[in-house]
């Protein structure tokens, strides 16, 4: 099956390079380019993608808020594209409904990855995205924090915190499977029952609830997530540049 792409950047190079990499791939299609998140929006409403491209900074309307006005309306999934040092919003954009984050420079065999792992109904993020957003958590307030109830989690088993838990650590399938000495196979069980009870999209949605109940909490060290009641620091993603779950098959 054909993945169904639109690209959208202010910056001609980067879009159509985007676009080249990807439209050149026998299972991607690229529908259509935008220089500002108003044309991605169109395009996504009419030409209904798969995945959305999003850049985080564009003129008119914002990656931000055309994924709000994506995730909202279309079953498109959305990637942010990212310089990660001037951006401060990345926080906002995964609330706003975002499946992935990759830097600009991401490498082209990566970019074709994420856009497969998306597309397939899971997410993913850049290392150094992720430090941001954990960085940016950690530098607000306490009492500005979104928050959620501790009890939510209480649906959850045992071994679904411990999941839940390495999700927000940004472990692959593989490596739950080996640090609960258990099967991918049952992982992806844990992982669908997860979402499922407490109805989320996506590992990154996940992600961010473990956060807000207080399961895992920020480390004072910038970049590194703290377990708030458990063991100590897994060693993060062994995936070379990108924190995602394991490779899927190809649409």
């Amino acid at each position: 099956m054909t993945i169904r792409v639109v690209v959208a950047d202010d910056q001609e190079l980067v879009r159509s390079g985007f676009a080249m990499i990807l439209d050149a791939q026998p299972d991607i299609e690229v529908l259509a380019e935008a220089a500002d998140g108003a044309q991605a929006l169109r395009a996504v409403r009419a030409l209904r993608p798969d995945v959305a491209l999003l850049d985080i900074r564009m003129p008119v309307m914002d990656g931000i808020e055309a994924c709000r006005a994506i995730s909202a309306g279309s079953d498109c999934r959305t990637v942010m594209l990212t310089t990660f040092d001037s951006d401060e919003y990345v926080y906002e954009a995964l609330h706003a409904g975002a499946s992935g984050f990759l830097l600009k420079d991401v490498r082209r065999d990566d970019l074709v990855h994420a856009v497969r792992v998306v597309a397939a109904g899971d997410s993913l993020v850049a290392p150094s995205v992720a430090r941001r957003l954990i960085a940016e958590y950690t530098s607000r307030p306490v009492a500005s924090r979104p928050a959620r109830e501790p009890a939510l989690l209480d649906v959850l088993t045992a071994r679904e915190r411990e999941t839940l838990l390495h999700l927000a650590r940004g472990l692959s399938n593989a490596e739950i499977a080996a640090a609960l000495v258990v099967s991918e196979h049952t992982v992806k069980t844990h992982v669908g029952n997860v979402l499922s009870k407490l109805g989320l999209r996506d590992r990154i949605q996940a992600v961010i609830c473990a956060y807000e109940t207080g399961l895992v909490a920020p480390s004072r060290e910038p970049g590194l997530v703290a377990p708030s009641r458990e063991a100590e620091l897994v060693a993060p993603s062994r995936e070379p540049g990108l924190v995602a779950p394991s490779r899927k098959p190809d649409r």
